[in-house]
C-alpha cells in the first residue's frame, strides 16, 4: 500500500538530516512541500531531484485531492520549510485525510524548534506547554500570555522577527521578572541564545533577524502560610527522632514519647522513624 511519509526536516542546518529522511526523500513519487523553492535547495543539497507540488495553509484544500491521487498511485512525502509537519505548520489535513481514506502514513521524525530551543533554556523540560505563534492582535496576545501565565511548566512560543520586540513587550507586561530565553537562528552559523527578563530582551534585541523562538519559566510554586507551617512541623519531629535514635532509643519507646510530646499520631512520628533509618543506610 502506498505511505504518506510525514517527514522532519533541518530547521537550520542541513547536516541535521537523518539518513532515513534522505532515503525516503529520493525514493518517494512525490513531495509535498510547503515553498518548493525551500525544499529544492535542500534536495540539491542531496543530489536528489524527486516531482514537488506546493501544499501549505492557503491552497491545501484545492491540493488534497490532487496529493491524495499521486498517493493511490506511488508514496508521497510530507515537508514544510523546516521541521515536523503540523507542529505550526501546514499538512495535518492531508495526514488526516489519509489515514481517513485508508493510506499508510509514516513519520521520519527530526529536528524541532520546540525540543531545541526547551534544551537551550536551561529551564526543567519534564514537561511545558507550546503556544506556538501568538495571535497578531495585541489585545489577543496578551489576553493568550495572561491565560497561560498561571502554567507551572516553561511555556515555549514561535515568533517572527518583526513582531519580537512587541511580544517581549507583552511578555514584559504579564510576567514582569520571571526569566525567560529567547533562541535566535537555531543550528544556524549566528545562532544566538539570550537568557535574562523580557525587559533585558527588548534592550538587547534592538533590531532583531532571524528566527526566534521564545521559552519562558514557568510559574513558580508558591508556599503558602499553611505549607510553611508543615515544613516547620516535619523539622521539628525529624530532629526529636534523630536525637532518640542517636541516644539509642527504642523505636517503640521513641514513637511513644515523641507522640506523646507533640500530640502526633503514632503513624505519622512511626513513619518518619522509618524514613530516618533508611537514610542513614
Amino acid at each position: 500500500m502506498p505511505t504518506l511519509y510525514i517527514v522532519g526536516t533541518p530547521i537550520g542546518n542541513l547536516e541535521d538530516l537523518t539518513p532515513r529522511a534522505a532515503r525516503i526523500l529520493a525514493e518517494v513519487s512525490l513531495v509535498a512541500a510547503e515553498d518548493t523553492r525551500v525544499t529544492r535547495r535542500l534536495l540539491s543539497h542531496l543530489g536528489i531531484r524527486p516531482r514537488t507540488t506546493s501544499f501549505h495553509q492557503h491552497n491545501w484544500r484545492d491540493k488534497l485531492a490532487v496529493v491524495l491521487a499521486e498517493l493511490a498511485e506511488g508514496d508521497v512525502a510530507l515537508v514544510t520549510d523546516a521541521g515536523m509537519p503540523g507542529i505550526s505548520d501546514p499538512g495535518s489535513e492531508l495526514v488526516a485525510a489519509a489515514a481517513q481514506a485508508g493510506f499508510k502514513v509514516e513519520v521520519v521524525p527530526g529536528p524541532s524548534a520546540v525540543t531545541a530551543a526547551l534544551a537551550l533554556s536551561g529551564f526543567a523540560g519534564d514537561a511545558f506547554l507550546f503556544l506556538g505563534f501568538l495571535s497578531r492582535r495585541k489585545k489577543d496576545r496578551q489576553a493568550g500570555l495572561r491565560e497561560a501565565s498561571s502554567s507551572s511548566v516553561p511555556l515555549v512560543l514561535f515568533e517572527a522577527p518583526h513582531r519580537l520586540r512587541a511580544t517581549l513587550t507583552d511578555l514584559d507586561t504579564v510576567f514582569g521578572e520571571r526569566p525567560l530565553a529567547v533562541c535566535r537562528e537555531l543550528t544556524k552559523l549566528h545562532e544566538e541564545v539570550f537568557r535574562g527578563t523580557a525587559a533585558q530582551a527588548l534592550e538587547h534585541f534592538d533590531s532583531p533577524r532571524g528566527e526566534v523562538v521564545i521559552v519562558v519559566q514557568g510559574r513558580p510554586v508558591e508556599t503558602t502560610e499553611a505549607d510553611q507551617g508543615q515544613a516547620e512541623v516535619d523539622a521539628g519531629l525529624r530532629r526529636m527522632l534523630s536525637g532518640l535514635r542517636d541516644d539509642g532509643v527504642r523505636a517503640k519507646d521513641a514513637v511513644a514519647q515523641v507522640s506523646e510530646t507533640t500530640g502526633l499520631a503514632k503513624n505519622r512520628v512511626y513513619q518518619v522513624w522509618v524514613e530516618l533509618g533508611r537514610e542513614q543506610v
